[in-house]
Parts: structure tokens; sequence; C-alpha cells
């Protein structure tokens, strides 16, 4: 391929406000005077005085986009509370019983069990989501994790 038949990619930007020859002259394709001719205007939802469309719809609430619906338990946490309430909690634990027990905030709805701490008694744990080092720490204390499906 040769230099001279490449395909042009730098298109000449047209210059308004150049003189009659050039088609874009004395009002540089913006009409005579009003608000649109002049510089320095934007318009942006304005519907020549009728109520805009973003104030005739009505307000909504919003859905925040990172909703944190999962409770997140690390196995030093859940130790902690066995230690702490021994004739309290059975050793089946899910998200129902520790809702019940004040645990947990009511609003989740999910529950994840990390692995960070050691776990010191046999527990049937179920919950939503486990990481593998949770799942080994809880099988080595005795335990097992089982994970819901929906």
């Amino acid at each position: 391929m040769e230099l001279n038949n490449l395909k042009k990619n730098n298109k000449k930007k047209i210059r308004v406000g150049r003189g009659i020859g050039s088609g874009r002259g004395k009002t540089s394709s913006r009409g005579h005077k009003g608000q649109k001719s002049r510089s320095g205007v934007a318009i942006k939802s304005f519907e020549g005085g009728q109520m805009p469309l973003y104030r005739r719809l009505p307000k909504r609430g919003f859905k925040t986009l990172n909703k944190k619906d999962t409770a997140i338990l690390n196995l030093s946490k859940i130790q902690y509370f066995y230690e702490k309430n021994k004739h309290d909690l059975k050793t089946n634990l899910n998200l129902e019983s520790l809702k019940s027990k004040k645990l947990i905030n009511k609003n989740f709805s999910k529950l994840k069990i990390l692995g960070s701490g050691e776990l010191k008694i046999k527990l049937d744990i179920s919950a939503n989501f486990a990481s593998k080092q949770a799942q080994e720490k809880v099988k080595k204390a005795g335990g097992s994790i089982n994970i819901l499906k929906k």
C-alpha cells in the first residue's frame, strides 16, 4: 500500500462565519436574532413555557443500587456468640434463629459465612453463601455447612 493511496480520516472541519462564498457565512446557520442565535445559550428541557416533563411527573423514591441485604458472619463472631450465650443458642444455626435472638438485623434476607477466626464447637449451619475456608474450618470442628439454593 502506497502512502498516497491511504484513506483519509482527517476531514476538514466546517468553519462557519467565514464569508459568503463558504455557504456558512453571515449568520452561520443560526437564523436571525433571537435567543438561539446568541452565543453561550443552552436551553435544556425548555418547552416554551409549558410545564416541563420532569416537573409534570410525580416524585417517587429511589432504590439503592448497592443494597446490602446479605448478613456477613465470620467464624470468630459465631464463636463469640456461643461463648457469650451458651444456654440460648442451639447447635443448628440459620438466618431465622439469628434474627429471633436479635444477633443480626431483621432486614437481612441472606446469610454469608466467612472463615476469619477459629470455631471450637460442632455446628450445623444453614447459609446462602460460605467461603471455602469457612467450610473447611466448620468441617474440621465436626460440624457441617448447608448451602441453600434459591
